[in-house]
């Protein structure tokens, strides 16, 4: 392994550990659910906007390594960008993730580029697009619950 991999790998289990931004805005002006039946992932969203900026983010819920990071990383990633950054950033790591186009610079993703090896497994694509996808659909206003099915 690589030492650039082995950070990687680093960054997934101490956001594992310790997720930034778990906790529940009450004052959370879009919400959304998502799940994953395949792995058993479940999240809730909240995203609190100040006009078109991600003032406050925060998520609660339960799953795998991958999915809780991929939820701390990403808070941490939109927080205080405008909408139209945050759907650029969920375009970027969608396509990074599960993509069929050639990745962009993994390196313009910062530490989100820790998550460029689980194209590898198709099976934990779904766990760290999870909290993407919730995201994508809390900025939309959508009503129905996301899931990975």
């Amino acid at each position: 392994m690589s030492e650039l991999e082995e950070l990687y790998q680093q960054i997934i289990v101490e956001h594992n550990r310790s997720p930034r931004n778990f906790k529940r805005l009450d004052d959370a002006t879009r919400t959304a659910e998502g799940d994953n039946p395949l792995c058993g992932d479940k999240i809730t969203l909240y995203v609190k906007l100040d006009g078109d900026v991600i003032s406050d983010i925060g998520f609660q819920g339960k799953g795998c390594a991958i999915s809780r990071s991929s939820a701390s990383l990403m808070t941490g990633a939109v927080k205080g960008k405008k909408v139209a950054e945050a759907e650029r950033l969920f375009h970027e790591f969608r396509d990074m993730v599960a993509g069929d186009r050639p990745m962009a610079d993994p390196k313009s993703l910062g530490k989100l580029a820790a998550f460029a090896g689980v194209r590898q497994f198709p099976s934990r694509v779904k766990c760290a697009n999870l909290a993407w996808h919730t995201l994508h659909a809390a900025l939309a206003g959508a009503a129905e619950p996301v899931t990975t099915e």
